[in-house]
């Protein structure tokens, strides 16, 4: 197993939000872990409430919700929020970019921003949360887990190999902020690209690229390591730092000033 990443990227606040719930992680197991990035449990015990702002991944993820029931999350294209209150606990099922489509086979597209019964999609689902919940362990819990997908795991598919591989450059360079970059790097014709990304991950190249450089900004920001916007917004792609400051607020609710202020007044009270 490789071990997950402990990234914050996609947390919102992540300091503030540390306060209000726990957060762990473990890895994939090597066969589930062709589909399967990670699982990430969330756990919290709060006498008032609070809501918890995620930027998501261009990933389908699986969740267990106790109280709940099991849920299969798209890929959401706006801020995520949740309010957290009283105490309950969340087994995530993080996938691949990717990944989610190729077990099922069907257009991630189709269900991008909503959260659909897992039965949905797997018609003999319908007594995993409960078998999941009976264990007394997050490695029990997730061998339960695998045990459900291998059997509905698919042979080998050299198109969700090839948007794994185009998914890991986009999230790990961050030199490569536009399309043509892509299809020039990886020689695929720009219409192919938006197909594969359409049927696989659910939301189109350029949403992902922008996507993944709004969490390399955000993540900076609440790090409290830039030191000026526009520098940072040029290393991220943007023609300038209105047009970098504009679509962060649009998709985070703040300006990049604004967040890295409430970041540092957060770091301070960290620290107390």
């Amino acid at each position: 197993m490789t071990h997950p990443s402990d990234s914050e990227k996609g947390i919102l606040h992540p300091r503030e939000q540390a306060r209000h719930r726990t957060l762990s992680r473990l890895a994939a197991g090597p066969e589930i872990g062709r589909f399967v990035e990670w699982y990430w449990i969330v756990e919290w015990d709060l006498r008032e409430p609070y809501v918890a702002e995620v930027l998501p991944y261009p990933s389908v993820n699986v969740t267990f919700e106790q109280p709940g029931g099991a849920f299969v999350n798209g890929v959401y294209t706006r801020k995520f929020r949740r309010e957290l209150t009283g105490r309950g606990r969340v087994f995530g099922v993080k996938f691949w970019a990717g990944g989610f489509g190729a077990v099922t086979g069907l257009d991630v597209a189709s269900f991008r921003d909503e959260v659909r019964p897992l039965g949905e999609f797997f018609t003999d689902a319908d007594r995993l949360a409960d078998l999941i919940f009976a264990e007394e362990s997050d490695v029990r819990r997730r061998a339960v887990f695998e045990a459900f997908l291998a059997d509905h795991l698919v042979a080998a598919d050299p198109q969700y190999e090839l948007v794994r591989e185009i998914i890991e450059a986009m999230a790990e360079d961050r030199s490569v902020t536009r399309v043509d970059q892509v299809t020039e790097r990886f020689g695929i014709p720009v219409r192919t690209l938006q197909r594969l990304f359409r049927r696989y991950v659910g939301v189109g190249p350029k949403w992902v690229l922008r996507r993944y450089r709004l969490h390399d900004g955000a993540d900076l920001l609440a790090r409290g390591e830039v030191s000026e916007l526009a520098n940072l917004s040029a290393a991220l792609g943007y023609f300038d730092q209105a047009h970098f400051s504009h679509e962060f607020k649009e998709q985070i609710g703040l300006t990049p000033a604004e967040y890295a202020a409430r970041a540092a007044a957060e770091a301070q009270v960290t620290l107390r």
